[in-house]
């Protein structure tokens, strides 16, 4: 029952922390965060540790826990991470995924492109977007793969958000869902470059965007907070 508590608390912090409801760099105060939350502060502890492992938090000795920074430089080592694990594990599908693995992905897309193109939710396009690429890291058969990525998109899950409410606004919306059928079409047609490439240009960031991500993203945080 313990572990089955700080598991809950774990989700419920990792979620404040990837929606930066707590401040990039902010110091956790433990009396006061166990106090809101209703727990004692060693369960507390416990999941500020396991997200210390994560990458949600940092651990400083003699000061404490703080919500992890967000910067450029931290966004684009992310979007490298997450391009390295989403290849490798394309490279692995091209071998491994069968005909009617790829085919039910491609209709998963026919499913939900009226709901993609008309959404103006951007969790729900966000969630979509997610859900694809996952399911392509899956055709893979690679577990550890599937929870790299899982992880990697919790961290940058509040600048892709702001990403997608920017794209929406200036109405570029359909760009997505034709690079997602670029990739499945190269892996169903068995030419791995051409997946390859369509996957690296789809979810590459350059220095200037992770720039103003960031800016955008720190303009919601204190909107947010103000």
């Amino acid at each position: 029952m313990a572990d089955n508590n700080v598991d809950r608390l774990t989700a419920h912090l990792r979620r404040m922390a990837a929606d930066f409801e707590i401040r990039p760099e902010e110091r956790i105060r433990e009396g006061a965060m166990a106090k809101a939350l209703s727990v004692s502060r060693t369960p507390l502890r416990e999941a500020l540790n396991r997200l210390v492992s994560e990458g949600y938090m940092t651990f400083t000795p003699g000061q404490g826990f703080f919500c992890r920074a967000l910067t450029p430089e931290q966004i684009l080592d992310l979007y490298e991470a997450r391009a390295a694990v989403e290849c490798e594990a394309l490279r692995l599908a091209s071998h491994r995924a069968s005909a009617a693995d790829i085919a039910a992905i491609a209709a998963q897309l026919d499913t939900i492109e009226p709901l993609y193109e008309e959404t103006t939710d951007r969790l729900t396009l966000l969630n979509m977007d997610e859900d694809f690429h996952l399911a392509l890291v899956r055709l893979s058969r690679n577990a550890e793969l599937e929870r790299m990525l899982v992880n990697i998109n919790g961290r940058i899950r509040y600048v892709r958000m702001i990403g997608l409410k920017m794209t929406r606004q200036q109405g570029a919306t359909t760009g997505r869902m034709k690079a997602h059928r670029a990739i499945l079409d190269a892996l169903r047609d068995g030419d791995l470059d051409a997946a390859l490439t369509a996957l690296r240009d789809h979810i590459a960031m350059r220095k200037e965007d992770a720039a103003q991500a960031v800016r955008n993203a720190f303009s919601q945080i204190y909107v947010r907070a103000g």
